[in-house]
């Protein structure tokens, strides 16, 4: 079968692509930015067509041809209005595929039940609605929490039990819920694909129900930490629930007020018939645990909750003038006897556990105080200790420009008034090598101008000092011996 597959650039889509490969399909990924997915191992391997579901015409574009299709997007954490915003890209996607005869839309919604979701649970079901109301054929299959290496159910577990061995914490730590391996999601996604010809709703997940808090012990159990004293505290809101799960995980505010939000409401499957009926045998949380951490160690994490996240109205520093007024610069630059693959390999490992090579107390002050403001801080580390892909994280900069051997760029996405880049080149000019780094600043209105003036005493002190230890590091990078 011809697949398509929104959504290829998140989490779910990442990993669903080269499952479907695998199982013999032909696969067209439709993204709205496509150049997000050059750098996946399987880009060879599938079609790619730039596609808006906000756009009914790029969606007809994007099915055509198709037998089936993945429905995988939808808003958290960006405008205001999400549920609008969905409702009409469920109904472009919906009068594409009938247009089209395909015979399959499979949707992965979220559970709930009641008349009281949070809404962002609300807006997930309602998108099946509309997507059902077509006349397409829909499978809707509905997962609560999703444990897996880079999954950000799993990142805000982790996060919360490894920080605080003794948490107080709101009242949806005893909500239930019946968390389900990523492994298994993939599994159900598959064989949904065999689905007969009529729409349904299923409801799937793990094998047993935990609470929140049962889960955070089941984490320290499995990462060898201490038993964690868990201390409830009911008048906790859902907004100062998560500003706290902001400033002590990695996740923003922004992505974490749904989550937390949605973490009102009791998840857990009605009909455990779904298992017999795919032929999937779901395995238990210790297990999808270990097997996420696994991957860390490994440090094989094909995706991450963050792939999907930055802005599609991102600049670019190259953006012209008229694009966003004044871009103020500051450069440095060190000339180097380096090889051009020793600097790469010097500044595309900085952030995470490497740091910025000097005054690195200062960054993490600097973490620190966009965390309390809501930002995403330093936390999020870096998928690889070594090497970068386009779009990929790294602490709070995202990779928005990237050639091997000679080029780095890094987008910050840190609260600032403004937009900010770092960027570092390798330049050979009439026989001689130079390692260039460049902080580039577009300022919004005064408060930019003067956010850029007051850090330039800190640009001395680091920046310059930055670019001469990151040649250093290149010109004495260690080197394999070989032998026998």
């Amino acid at each position: 079968m011809k697949i398509a597959v929104t959504g290829a650039t998140g989490y779910i889509g990442g990993r669903l692509v080269p499952q479907l490969l695998d199982a013999g399909h032909e696969v067209v990924c439709l993204a709205r930015t496509p150049g997000k997915l050059d750098d996946r191992p399987w880009r060879a391997a599938v079609e790619v067509r730039r596609c808006d579901v906000l756009d009914p015409a790029d969606v007809e574009v994007g099915l055509e041809g198709c037998d089936a299709a993945y429905y995988l997007i939808h808003s958290m954490g960006s405008a205001n209005d999400f549920s609008s915003a969905d409702r009409d890209a469920a109904a472009n996607f919906a009068a594409a595929a009938e247009k089209h005869s395909l015979q399959r839309i499979i949707y992965l919604g979220g559970l709930g039940n009641g008349s009281e979701l949070s809404p962002h649970l609300a807006s997930r079901q309602e998108v099946g609605e509309v997507l059902a109301a077509g006349a397409t054929p829909v499978t809707e299959m509905r997962a609560a929490v999703v444990i897996g290496s880079g999954s950000v159910s799993f990142e805000m577990l982790r996060y919360l039990t490894e920080v605080l061995p003794v948490m107080t914490t709101p009242r949806w730590v005893e909500t239930k819920c019946q968390p389900i391996a990523i492994r298994d999601v993939l599994a159900y996604l598959v064989a949904a694909l065999d689905d007969d010809a009529d729409s349904h709703v299923y409801e799937f997940g793990g094998p047993d129900v935990f609470t929140y808090r049962e889960m955070m012990q089941a984490y320290a159990k499995a990462a060898g930490l201490r038993r964690r004293l868990i201390i409830g505290v009911p008048v906790l809101t859902p907004r100062l629930s998560s500003l706290w799960v902001g400033l002590v995980t990695p996740i923003p505010v922004g992505v974490a007020r749904p989550l937390v939000d949605s973490l009102r409401n009791e998840v857990t499957v009605s009909d455990p018939g779904v298992r017999s009926h795919f032929g999937v045998d779901p395995i238990p949380l210790s297990r999808a645990i270990g097997l996420a951490l696994d991957r860390d160690d490994r440090l094989d994490v094909p995706s991450r909750w963050s792939d999907a996240s930055s802005s599609p109205a991102a600049p670019f520093s190259w953006d012209p003038d008229w694009s966003g007024g004044t871009l103020l610069l500051d450069r440095q630059t060190v000339a180097t006897e380096a090889d051009p693959d020793d600097l790469y390999w010097a500044f595309s490992r900085i952030g995470g556990s490497t740091g910025y090579y000097t005054y690195n107390w200062a960054w993490r002050l600097r973490g620190i105080l966009d965390t309390l403001v809501g930002g995403v801080g330093l936390r999020r580390g870096r998928r690889h200790p070594e090497k970068v892909w386009l779009h990929d994280t790294i602490d709070f900069w995202r990779v928005s420009s990237v050639e091997p051997g000679a080029h780095l760029q890094l987008w910050a996405e840190m609260k600032l008034p403004g937009d900010a880049w770092l960027e570092w080149n390798v330049v050979d000019a009439d026989g001689s090598r130079t390692l260039e780094q460049n902080a580039y600043f577009r300022p919004r209105g005064l408060a930019g101008r003067l956010y850029w003036y007051a850090m330039l005493p800190f640009h001395v002190l680091i920046f310059g000092r930055m670019a001469r230890k990151i040649a250093a590091a290149a010109q004495s990078r260690p080197r394999k011996v070989i032998t026998g």
